[in-house]
């Protein structure tokens, strides 16, 4: 048997079934995968993350508009849903700021 066959990743992929839940790692790298292949922004942080009884739950900041300076920049979260295996059902932009301000609307923002 050769490494590669006794990594558990690969073993997931042998056994198939409902048991083959991927790492939280793994639904964070896919998350943001998925999201900047949709919008074409790349992901620059993760900023919540939980599961759900459908699968995940994230809310990813992007760059949206680059400005200079940087703190005048453009962000926005969005909030992605992924199933139990990691694949995006769903996405929505839920606020747009910009980068050098606090958000006084969420707690601890002023």
């Amino acid at each position: 048997m050769t490494d590669s066959q006794n990594s558990p990743k690969s073993s997931r992929q042998r056994q198939g079934g409902a048991d083959d839940m991927p790492s939280p790692m793994e639904v964070l790298r896919q998350a943001r995968a998925q999201l900047a292949e949709l919008t074409g922004m790349a992901a620059e942080t993760v900023s919540s993350f939980e599961r759900t009884e459908d699968g995940w739950a994230l809310e990813i900041e992007v760059l949206e508009l680059a400005r200079v300076p940087d703190t005048m920049s453009l962000m926005a979260s969005y909030q992605v849903d992924l199933d139990q295996q990691g694949q995006l059902t769903g996405y929505r932009r839920v606020r747009r700021y910009e980068r050098g301000r606090s958000d006084a609307r969420r707690p601890g923002g002023r």
